[in-house]
């Protein structure tokens, strides 16, 4: 495996450049990822989430609303599994966006003993209006960037990220929640024998899932 032996080269190196000139290039890094991890949480997460929730929804339970909000009908076995949770921890944040009027409950045409959920009304605008307000407060701060310079942070992130999850192989399992926006050709997907979510979608709607797509 080409891209595990890079990774186990980089690991030793990293372990060696620690010691020596590149200690304070890596705490830098290392300093700036935790940073920019708590970012996204703290702001584009929580913060802007409590500024448009009149509810007192946490992360897990929007996330849940929002991958069915912006991905269409779910069934209560697919979320269990996108969130890597057991199905009654699932069926418990269902049933409060279900009580705060966010999602209803139907029954499945193709399967009788299946629930469909899907996003009411008022499940819609609360995730269009997160949607909106983070394009918003974005806005500012992307502009500071030029597109190259973004392609080449998208770019950055994605290498690391990938790099990270090779060097400790968690190929299957829990979601890395992408917060819903789903993309076909993720290479972190592809890397760990396709996407979970896409997976899951794909088992029921007959869709091809991320590690088959070419």
């Amino acid at each position: 495996m080409p891209r595990r032996n890079g990774s186990r080269r980089a690991a030793k190196g990293f372990r060696q450049d620690a010691r020596g000139d590149g200690a304070e290039r890596h705490r830098r890094l290392l300093r700036y990822s935790h940073i920019f991890a708590s970012v996204v949480r703290e702001i584009l997460e929580m913060k802007f989430l409590e500024e448009v929730s009149p509810y007192p929804l946490t992360l897990s339970q929007f996330h849940l609303l929002k991958v069915i909000g912006l991905n269409g009908d779910h069934q209560v076995g697919e979320v269990a599994n996108v969130l890597g949770v057991s199905p009654p921890a699932a069926t418990k944040n269902i049933d409060k966006l279900e009580r705060l009027g966010l999602i209803v409950r139907s029954p499945s045409k193709g399967d009788r003993r299946a629930t469909l959920l899907s996003p009411s009304p008022k499940g819609r605008r609360l995730v269009r209006k997160y949607e909106e307000l983070k394009a918003q407060r974005l806005a500012p701060v992307l502009d500071e960037f030029t597109p190259r310079e973004l392609d080449r942070l998208a770019g950055l992130l994605e290498r690391f990220s990938v790099s990270m999850l090779d060097l400790e192989q968690p190929r299957h399992g829990f979601c890395l929640r992408c917060s819903a926006y789903i993309e076909s050709a993720c290479p972190v997907g592809r890397m760990r024998g396709g996407c979970p979510y896409q997976k899951v979608r794909g088992a029921r709607v007959g869709e091809p899932t991320t590690g088959e797509m070419g």
